[in-house]
């Protein structure tokens, strides 16, 4: 069983421009700063988060697995298919006609899929089984309770 598995195809991202106000200031997670001068500039989120556009593509995680990389049930993963995939980037992979999100492990000669919580197992490929690695995660987008 793999945690991270969902039932729908991936959306394919839109190249269409994504306009926000972005404050110039950081916000502090620790203490406080003075306030500062409050001026925005307009940032386009398809520019901060897509490189590929065409081979860009948006899916929703479903499960726990990856809990440790801070990805979390119900988070937005946008994942890149023009990236080729190398040891430790987290991946998108097709196991058995199942999605699954893991971090890829590629080293002397082994390839397996990693998860990042302890309670869940690692994929090794069993003789004859075919796990593609469909795409590689840029970012994980977090949506917050807002009411």
């Amino acid at each position: 069983m793999y945690s991270n598995c969902v039932s729908y195809p991936p959306v394919s991202s839109t190249a269409s421009p994504c306009l926000l106000d972005l404050v110039p200031t950081r916000i502090c997670a620790g203490f406080p700063s003075p306030a500062e001068d409050l001026g925005a500039e307009r940032i386009d989120l398809s520019k901060v988060l897509i490189t590929h556009p065409q081979a860009t593509f948006l899916q929703r995680v479903s499960g726990h697995s990856m809990r440790d990389a801070g990805i979390f049930d119900n988070d937005i993963l946008v994942i890149d298919r023009a990236i080729k995939p190398r040891h430790k980037m987290i991946v998108v992979a097709v196991v058995d006609g199942e999605f699954t999100v893991k971090q890829l492990y590629q080293r002397a000669g082994r390839v397996k899929l990693q998860a990042a919580n302890p309670t869940y197992p690692d994929i090794v490929p069993k003789e004859g089984q075919t796990i593609e690695i469909w795409g590689v995660v840029t970012s994980c987008i977090k949506q917050f309770p807002s009411a």
